[in-house]
């Protein structure tokens, strides 16, 4: 298959290492030479140099007969535009596009064929929000995924010592829910797969992955009690689309704090949520966070765009 990706930042190179794989014709398009040169050296692919959106740069790319372009450039509108382009001038048959700003997500028929004709959307930042989201409503779980729209969830959780979970057989485990239906698809035991029957014992550390639908697993998991205290203050470091996202989605029913080092965002935070104290300050800084009763959140978020401030702050944190 004929594809073009347009971005050479982290999620381009991630897409293009793993579609090179494939057998695919590949050429990768960025207005970085640099970026282009180091990609390049890694994988065996074309690449263009220049604006991704620009006409005569899609073209040059082989728009004309690519059966997919994926845009996921840092900037949403240029995606945009380069899926529209690709649409009326070359009618690339199938159009993904990186879109991250919640005033274009939260539209949705910005994205309709007849509008901007955008086949798939794809969102990182998105999907990382809800993820979080979905293990700070399930205290404890390690993950959570949801099926059918919801409808069922597997949520896996690890056997704590001396935990409701330590020691019980499977059996006897059904016999204490037994008002609740769930079914356990498999559990890791010191880092194998083990296929679960009824005499299957749990020891501590086990990763148990429980399926269920989402009314049952509320039960099951206050049933097991993985977490007794309920979840109330959260603290959030980073005001940037992933930590705006998740206090926004939360702060109706948590105490959230956000902290940003950048005045800019910090004020835009502050503007624009409701329920959330925002302070501006830096993550890393001990002082303000021992100030901000740092011991007294049940969770902390570090999402700022520097791995070493989250590793640091986290760190802290605990």
């Amino acid at each position: 298959m004929k594809i073009i990706i347009l971005g050479a930042g982290q999620v381009g190179t991630s897409v293009a290492s793993n579609l090179v794989k494939e057998d695919n014709d590949i050429t990768i398009v960025d207005i970085n030479p640099s970026a282009l040169q180091t990609i390049s050296e890694r994988f065996d692919l074309r690449t263009v140099t220049g604006v991704a959106s620009h006409p005569s740069v899609l073209e040059k790319a082989g728009a004309k007969d690519a059966e997919m372009i994926l845009a996921v450039t840092n900037c949403d509108e240029v995606n945009m535009i380069a899926c529209q382009v690709a649409y009326t001038l070359f009618h690339t048959p199938t159009k993904i596009a990186r879109i991250r700003e919640i005033e274009y997500l939260k539209n949705h028929p910005l994205f309709a064929q007849e509008a901007l004709p955008v086949d798939v959307l794809i969102s990182p930042d998105r999907l990382v929000t809800e993820q979080i989201q979905k293990l700070i409503k399930h205290p404890g779980a390690l993950q959570v995924l949801d099926f059918a729209d919801g409808k069922a969830q597997m949520v896996v959780i690890r056997a704590s010592y001396s935990g409701v979970l330590e020691g019980c057989s499977l059996r006897d485990l059904k016999e204490k829910l037994k008002n609740i239906e769930y079914k356990i698809a498999i559990i890791y035991s010191d880092g194998k797969p083990i296929i679960p029957n009824g005499d299957t014992i749990i020891k501590a550390d086990d990763e148990i992955f429980f399926i269920s639908s989402q009314k049952s697993m509320n039960k099951l998991l206050q049933h097991i009690r993985i977490q007794d205290k309920p979840l109330k203050n959260i603290m959030i470091s980073g005001g940037g689309n992933i930590g705006f996202r998740l206090a926004s989605t939360l702060e109706n029913e948590y105490n959230i704090k956000l902290l940003e080092l950048d005045q800019k965002k910090a004020a835009y935070a502050a503007e624009k949520l409701n329920n959330t104290i925002v302070l501006h300050g830096d993550a890393t800084d001990e002082e303000l966070l021992n100030e901000e009763n740092i011991d007294g959140a049940d969770v902390f978020c570090a999402l700022t765009n520097a791995d070493e401030v989250n590793i640091i702050s986290s760190m802290l944190a605990k």
